[in-house]
């Protein structure tokens, strides 16, 4: 499948993130979870802890950068996806939502991010 020069820069975005948490002890368990409810960049394990994770790029901070790219209705989306993923667990896990953001090339990991 081809993909658009930005869907090519999101998944750079991606691998980069992944690469970072995995080398701070995290486990990749799923890449682009996808339901009809949303999508979820990556879901990993951080030692008992489900850990969702949204990962925003933009070229610069400018108007707020990546971290403020994550909208109250994209906030929702991800929640919603996350709800669908844990149906698959008799007793959740503990969970936890983080915020890998890169602006430029400088990547910031925001741990606890959201909230539901």
């Amino acid at each position: 499948m081809s993909r658009t020069p930005q869907q090519r820069l999101g998944r750079l975005g991606e691998d980069r993130a992944l690469a970072h948490l995995e080398a701070h002890g995290l486990t990749l368990l799923e890449r682009n979870f996808l339901c009809k409810s949303g999508e979820i960049d990556l879901i990993m394990l951080d030692g008992p802890m489900l850990v969702f994770v949204e990962v925003r790029r933009r070229a610069s901070e400018k108007f707020g950068g990546a971290v403020y790219s994550v909208t109250p209705a994209k906030q929702q989306r991800l929640f919603r996806a996350a709800q669908y993923y844990l149906l698959r667990h008799k007793i959740p896990p503990p969970c936890r939502f983080d915020l890998v953001a890169i602006d430029a090339e400088k990547l910031s990991w925001i741990q606890n991010a959201l909230e539901m």
